[in-house]
């Protein structure tokens, strides 16, 4: 049922909620059986409000920064730096261990004053604020990285109930939250089964054919096993040139420059391009013919998150002229299909092929254009990939479909979530004793 806010709800600013702030620290190197733990930005559980409680960072720290910057169980923990391009910097977190811990230097722990702030309810409120997209007018941009002015964000005013009101508000979030993420997390499971089977079926297509009497023989690669007796595999560097792209933010003085659209890793998926945000960059105009994209290049992305690695798509010149950045290949086909070398990008064998060859880091993985251009692109005759690609075009619709759909139920659900939270915390839904 919605209602107007209670009256006896309290304009106040947010700084005013909290007794203490302090921010964190980074410490030094432990060993993994000493140390301190230390949370990071890394270890937010966004969604659930919370950190994770496992596999923590441990570092050393002086008594000082232990006696002035130790959380305590129920602290909030703001994140100052970070972000992304979809997830603003601001998320907030509740501490919950039951062991010393301080939080890392680019967050900082705000800890609530026991009369005015009931924990569980401040992380449902900055939750509201974050999603919402709130948090932006106080984002500080650099190379990379958003700041948040958090002295500028901690002053504006929120109305906010007493503490009784705030704890059964926090206690009816928690159940209802609890019961949409159940049913979010079930057609997440139901996406990655859709996803595999996707997957299987654009591997045994483009690794066995749609044949299945066909004599076989050793690929000589161990991982592969056999493939078609009268397929080929060959290096994609006799196949393509791969071009790679302009970095973002180079000094380039005061040189004459012009504007020009290019692509960026969120704008290439697994198989198709999303160009709903395409950005622009400074480019000298000698160099926009060099670095434009032209039709039927292959996008293919050189990391990122564990699951971008290697997902490419092709290019239609739906915007030209168009550049790419340096963290995207353009991978420019001369003996090879590129609807083909797309399509079996997707197959878990190429996948498993740019996860061998990956640089790794904390979340993170990239594959570097020489391994690039290794990759070994197993290639049937011309009428055969056409009449793979054509099988795959029809037996993958009903599949596609099934995937939009459930994408779709889960968006809805997340903006349900969403949408209950702020309605709670800003008293537009009555909650019962």
């Amino acid at each position: 049922m919605i209602i107007a806010k209670n009256s006896s709800w309290n304009e106040i600013p947010l700084k005013f909620l909290f007794s203490e702030r302090a921010l964190g620290a980074w410490g030094e190197e432990a060993d993994d059986d000493e140390g301190i733990v230390c949370i990071r930005a890394a270890d937010f559980v966004t969604h659930e409000l919370r950190h994770k409680v496992n596999n923590l960072t441990r570092r050393k720290y002086s008594e000082q920064e232990i006696n002035s910057r130790q959380l305590k169980k129920g602290d909030l923990i703001l994140e100052r730096s970070g972000g992304g391009e979809k997830q603003p910097v601001g998320r907030v977190i509740s501490f919950d261990l039951n062991e010393p811990a301080l939080c890392s230097n680019f967050l900082e722990a705000l800890r609530p004053r026991q009369a005015s702030l009931y924990s569980r309810f401040g992380t449902y409120l900055f939750y509201s604020l974050w999603a919402s997209r709130a948090v932006i007018p106080y984002i500080k941009q650099t190379t990379g990285i958003q700041n948040l002015d958090a002295k500028e964000y901690l002053s504006q005013f929120v109305s906010v109930p007493g503490i009784a009101q705030q704890r059964k508000i926090a206690d009816y979030l928690d159940r209802e939250t609890a019961k949409l993420d159940a049913l979010i997390a079930a057609k997440q499971r139901l996406l990655t089964l859709l996803a595999e089977k996707r997957r299987a079926m654009i591997t045994q297509a483009v690794t066995r054919g749609v044949r299945g009497d066909v004599p076989m023989k050793d690929s000589g690669i161990e991982w592969l096993g056999e493939i078609p007796r009268d397929w080929e595999i060959v290096s994609l560097n006799f196949l393509a040139e791969v071009k790679t792209g302009i970095t973002k933010g180079r000094n380039l003085g005061n040189r004459e420059t012009i504007k020009v659209p290019y692509l960026r890793v969120a704008n290439v998926q697994d198989g198709y391009l999303d160009l709903k945000r395409v950005t622009s960059i400074e480019v000298l105009p000698e160099e926009v013919e060099s670095f434009s994209l032209q039709k039927e290049d292959v996008l293919m992305n050189e990391g990122g998150d564990a699951d971008k690695l290697g997902r490419g798509a092709v290019w239609d010149s739906s915007i030209e002229p168009c550049l790419h950045q340096n963290h995207v290949f353009a991978v420019r086909c001369h003996s090879v299909s590129p609807y083909w070398l797309t399509t079996f990008t997707s197959s878990n064998f190429a996948k498993a092929y740019f996860e061998s060859r990956a640089k790794q880091s904390t979340n993170l993985a990239s594959i570097s254009g020489t391994n690039l251009k290794e990759l070994p692109v197993i290639l049937p005759s011309n009428e055969t990939q056409m009449e793979i690609l054509q099988y795959l075009q029809s037996s993958l619709t009903r599949l596609d479909s099934l995937l939009s759909i459930t994408e779709s139920a889960i968006g809805l659900l997340q903006e349900r979530r969403t949408s209950l939270i702020s309605a709670a915390v800003t008293g537009q839904l009555q909650i019962a004793a």
